[in-house]
């Protein structure tokens, strides 16, 4: 299938499925996908929750994180391979990377926009820090939050690609290389296809999760 055109394609898409050929990269990505996702919600949320709290820390580590935010994530590719060596673990890195900031700023903005006497009514009936945090601020949050991880996949699902692309030897970034390798354009297109189709599946769910829990219509 090297020659290229819409209809073969859609030929060499129905065929990666029939075949089953996808389905093993398809599934490895988006098990990369969810681990990057749970590391940076891990490290995001909680420092969002810092950052939120203390006024003194927001000022503090507002210009640090605005400039490592501004960092392409693929600029830590070489370094991320030189530690961490070929495999799983730098593209986890580099997902982490990814998805962390818009989680540490939106559940940041998140916390600053809790109603103050919500705060004052726990601290008058004694709550400790952490009952604060877990029955008062995050079920506050989590229109935020949602936002947050609704961004943090947008990004990952864009750095997953050239990430892959990391001396793995499964995944849907480590396919599209395969297929160029192999000049098989019309399976490339295919894959591109499927891309775009996970993207919007992730995209869709998060966004009906969002009104749901905001009640939108």
């Amino acid at each position: 299938m090297s020659d290229f055109s819409p209809e073969r394609a859609f030929v060499a898409l129905g065929y990666l499925f029939r075949s089953g050929e996808i389905i093993p990269h398809i599934l490895t990505s988006c098990r990369r996908v969810f681990v990057g996702l749970g590391l940076a919600i891990a490290i995001g949320v909680p420092l969002g929750i810092l950052v939120g709290l203390s006024r003194p820390l927001e000022s503090a580590s507002s210009a640090l994180f605005q400039f490592l935010r501004m960092i392409s994530p693929l600029s830590w590719m070489p370094l991320a391979v030189m530690v961490l060596g070929i495999g799983d673990l730098p593209v986890y890195f580099l997902l982490t990377v990814a998805a962390v900031w818009p989680l540490v700023l939106n559940t940041a903005a998140g916390v600053t926009s809790v109603d103050r006497a919500w705060l004052t009514l726990a601290r008058s009936l004694c709550a400790t820090r952490g009952e604060t945090i877990f029955r008062v601020i995050l079920p506050a949050i989590v229109s935020h939050l949602l936002t947050g991880i609704r961004l943090a996949i947008g990004i990952i699902w864009i750095v997953l690609v050239p990430a892959e692309m990391l001396g793995v030897s499964a995944g849907l970034g480590y396919y599209i290389l395969d297929t160029r390798d192999r000049l098989a354009y019309s399976e490339l297109m295919a894959v591109i296809l499927i891309i775009g189709a996970i993207g919007y599946l992730l995209d869709s769910g998060l966004r009906l999760a969002h009104r749901t829990w905001t009640h939108q219509d």
